[in-house]
Protein backbone atom coordinates (compact mmCIF):
# COMPACT_ATOMS: atom_id res chain seq x y z
CA UNK A 1 0.00 0.00 0.00
CA UNK A 2 1.45 3.19 -0.75
CA UNK A 3 1.61 6.15 1.79
CA UNK A 4 0.68 10.05 1.63
CA UNK A 5 4.30 10.83 1.99
CA UNK A 6 4.90 8.36 -1.27
CA UNK A 7 2.27 9.48 -3.11
CA UNK A 8 2.66 13.39 -2.26
CA UNK A 9 6.24 12.63 -3.84
CA UNK A 10 5.12 10.33 -6.36
CA UNK A 11 2.99 13.43 -8.01
CA UNK A 12 5.84 15.98 -7.20
CA UNK A 13 8.08 14.29 -9.44
CA UNK A 14 5.45 13.60 -12.12
CA UNK A 15 4.73 17.42 -11.94
CA UNK A 16 8.04 18.07 -12.32
CA UNK A 17 8.81 15.61 -15.63
CA UNK A 18 5.31 17.25 -17.40
CA UNK A 19 6.63 20.42 -16.75
CA UNK A 20 9.74 19.93 -18.29
CA UNK A 21 8.02 17.82 -20.66
CA UNK A 22 5.75 21.12 -21.64
CA UNK A 23 8.86 23.47 -21.68
CA UNK A 24 10.91 21.22 -24.06
CA UNK A 25 7.45 20.99 -26.23
CA UNK A 26 7.07 24.97 -25.94
CA UNK A 27 10.61 25.57 -26.96
CA UNK A 28 10.83 23.27 -29.80
CA UNK A 29 7.51 24.62 -31.22
CA UNK A 30 9.05 28.27 -31.19
CA UNK A 31 12.80 27.70 -32.08
CA UNK A 32 11.99 24.99 -34.47
CA UNK A 33 8.27 25.84 -35.94
CA UNK A 34 9.22 25.89 -39.48
CA UNK A 35 11.35 22.45 -39.33
CA UNK A 36 8.64 21.00 -37.23
CA UNK A 37 6.02 22.43 -39.52
CA UNK A 38 7.20 21.26 -42.90
CA UNK A 39 7.78 17.56 -41.27
CA UNK A 40 4.09 17.55 -39.84
CA UNK A 41 2.53 18.92 -42.95
CA UNK A 42 4.02 15.92 -45.12
CA UNK A 43 3.00 13.50 -42.38
CA UNK A 44 -0.81 14.55 -41.86
CA UNK A 45 -1.55 16.81 -45.11
CA UNK A 46 -2.47 19.88 -42.95
CA UNK A 47 -1.95 23.09 -44.02
CA UNK A 48 0.71 25.33 -41.85
CA UNK A 49 -2.24 27.48 -40.73
CA UNK A 50 -4.22 24.67 -39.17
CA UNK A 51 -0.63 23.13 -37.66
CA UNK A 52 0.12 26.40 -35.76
CA UNK A 53 -3.29 26.05 -34.32
CA UNK A 54 -2.96 21.97 -33.24
CA UNK A 55 0.09 23.02 -31.60
CA UNK A 56 -1.60 25.74 -29.49
CA UNK A 57 -4.41 24.08 -29.03
CA UNK A 58 -1.93 20.58 -28.02
CA UNK A 59 0.21 22.79 -25.49
CA UNK A 60 -2.89 24.10 -24.02
CA UNK A 61 -4.34 21.45 -23.21
CA UNK A 62 -1.17 19.64 -21.87
CA UNK A 63 -0.91 22.32 -19.41
CA UNK A 64 -4.09 22.15 -17.94
CA UNK A 65 -3.92 18.94 -17.78
CA UNK A 66 -0.59 18.80 -15.94
CA UNK A 67 -2.07 21.38 -13.70
CA UNK A 68 -5.15 19.55 -12.79
CA UNK A 69 -4.14 16.66 -12.28
CA UNK A 70 -0.11 16.63 -10.93
CA UNK A 71 0.53 20.20 -9.58
CA UNK A 72 -2.82 21.04 -7.84
CA UNK A 73 -2.91 17.57 -5.84
CA UNK A 74 0.71 17.83 -5.00
CA UNK A 75 -0.04 21.09 -3.60
CA UNK A 76 -2.85 19.84 -2.29
CA UNK A 77 -1.24 16.95 -0.26
CA UNK A 78 1.56 19.67 0.66
CA UNK A 79 -1.11 21.77 2.48
CA UNK A 80 -2.34 18.95 4.41
CA UNK A 81 0.72 18.04 5.99
CA UNK A 82 1.99 15.06 4.12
Amino acid sequence: MITMAQLTELLGWAAVINIAYLLLATLVVVCMKGTITSIHSKLFALDEKELSSSYFDFLGSYKVMTLVFMVAPYLALKIMGH
